[in-house]
């Protein structure tokens, strides 16, 4: 086995996919530790991705759902490091096959809700919001060019704010950490 970035040979890849698993988080720091998001939301969660690599760069918007004792969303995008690293034989790479070893490191923002919505989303359904780094790990199998099943390992570390409440009031900020374990389909476009 030959390990490679898969990066190389794919320029321009367009994704998208669904995935399903479960988070914990807790919140770190500020008056609004107690109340954090991802500390007060259900643990099962679900949801989809739409993203672009370019190389081993790449940007996505994420929605899911965290569903158990209630219901509550998070909505994001970010961008930075992503890539997949080939673990399988030549032969199965040059097919479009074998599994992957993926990687990243992004930095982004997104809002939450403490419930469900109905598009289009107002800023007074918003309850949370936060600037984010999040570090992935993650295994896939790559069925062929465009389908990929995989599990990813994602740690977030996000500076928030409670919403309706003066953005300098540092009474409504908070710091949390959150990680979640997702089993994931998703469908590539190579175009370059």
């Amino acid at each position: 086995m030959t390990a490679r970035s898969e990066a190389d040979p794919e320029f321009l890849v367009l994704y998208g996919g669904i995935d399903g698993g479960g988070m914990l988080g807790k919140g770190t720091g500020g008056d609004q530790k107690d109340a954090a998001f991802f500390a007060t939301s259900s643990h099962g969660t679900y949801g989809a991705t739409v993203g672009a690599r370019i190389l081993f760069l790449g940007a996505a918007i994420e929605h899911h759902q965290y569903v158990g004792s209630g219901l509550s969303t998070w909505t994001q995008i970010s961008g930075g490091l992503d890539m997949n690293v080939g673990l399988g034989s030549d032969k199965e790479k040059k097919a479009g096959k074998g599994g992957f070893f993926h990687l990243g490191a992004t930095a982004g923002f997104g809002v939450g809700t403490g419930q469900q919505v109905d598009p289009p989303l107002s800023n007074d359904e918003v309850t949370d919001k936060g600037f984010l780094l999040t570090g992935t790990l993650g295994f896939g199998k790559h069925f062929n060019k465009m389908v990929d099943l995989g599990v990813s390992l994602p740690v977030t570390w996000g500076y928030y704010f409670k919403n309706g409440v003066a953005a300098n009031d540092v009474s409504n900020h908070y710091q949390g950490i959150h990680g979640e374990a997702l089993l994931y389909l998703r469908l590539n476009l190579k175009l370059l």
